[in-house]
């Protein structure tokens, strides 16, 4: 039925070069349905590297949907780190940093801010998630049309996935993943971590997954730059971990996950604008 490209983590400033180029080739051949980038495409956060990565953006093929990591709040102002954190990334990107959304006939996606520009707490790279924008952006995917693939971006995962080389931390990160999976959500897909990784989520009916993508950097974490295909069909979710060889992208571990099963009718369907609506009249 359709297929994600899932990118992550590029760095920019620190950026593997030739496999982000490769990586622009092989998603033009490969023609997805969207274009997905959870997060962190610079190091510090500076005005040349979200120019960097803005032209590495529009290269891509659209249509696109792009998170915000950490690393790209404006690390060496404060000012901007305290009081419009997502500025920067807003402009070089084109995309809003929060509740973003994306439909489509077969796939709905929305997004999930879980990096901050300051915490109560010492390292401000670990993850934090509100849950009421949790709950609408919930609501907002039971919406989606029968039979369509819905899936959550954010930049941290939700919850530690074990052999990681280190943790994403996330605030509420296990309450958050337990109101997705009761909405029937069929996918998390995150970065942070470097390392790619599908796995059931063990909450709810176990039939949401964690979704993981590697890097397109330097910051290689003992794995190879690479990112995600992710593939679906009625009955299954296949996610393919395409790995930089030093020369070229080739398909490394795969992943084949039994998917939910919707069992709506298109004539009693939920309304897709609902979960719009309640949300303007609430603010």
């Amino acid at each position: 039925m359709g297929r994600i490209l899932q990118f992550s983590d590029t760095h920019f400033g620190c950026e593997h070069e030739h496999a982000c180029a490769a990586a622009i080739d092989y998603a033009h051949a490969q023609r997805p349905d969207l274009t997905l980038i959870t997060g962190d495409i610079t190091q510090q956060g500076l005005p040349n590297e979200f120019a960097a990565a803005g032209e590495w953006l529009r290269a891509l093929p659209d249509p696109q949907f792009v998170i915000v990591g950490n690393h790209d709040v404006p690390y060496w102002s404060l000012t901007a780190r305290l009081f419009h954190s997502w500025k920067a990334f807003e402009q070089a990107t084109g995309h809003p940093a929060h509740d973003h959304q994306f439909l489509g006939p077969d796939l709905m996606v929305r997004g999930v801010v879980t990096a901050r520009g300051w915490q109560a707490r010492s390292n401000w790279s670990k993850g934090v998630i509100n849950l009421n924008q949790t709950r609408n952006a919930a609501e907002a995917l039971r919406q989606a049309p029968v039979g369509a693939l819905r899936v959550l971006a954010c930049h941290h995962p939700l919850i530690e996935m074990i052999g990681t080389p280190m943790t994403g931390g996330v605030k509420r990160g296990e309450e958050a993943a337990l109101i997705f999976a009761e909405a029937g959500v069929d996918i998390i897909t995150t970065g942070h971590v470097h390392v790619p990784f599908a796995l059931p989520i063990s909450l709810g009916d176990h039939c949401s997954y964690a979704i993981g993508c590697g890097t397109l950097s330097h910051r290689e974490r003992g794995t190879p730059p690479s990112f995600n295909s992710i593939e679906w069909n009625r009955t299954h979710i296949t996610v393919t971990a395409v790995v930089w060889t030093g020369e070229r992208f080739e398909p490394g571990q795969t992943w084949r996950l039994p998917r939910r099963q919707d069992t709506r009718k298109p004539a009693t369907a939920p309304d897709p604008n609902v979960a719009g609506a309640r949300e303007q009249a609430a603010t």
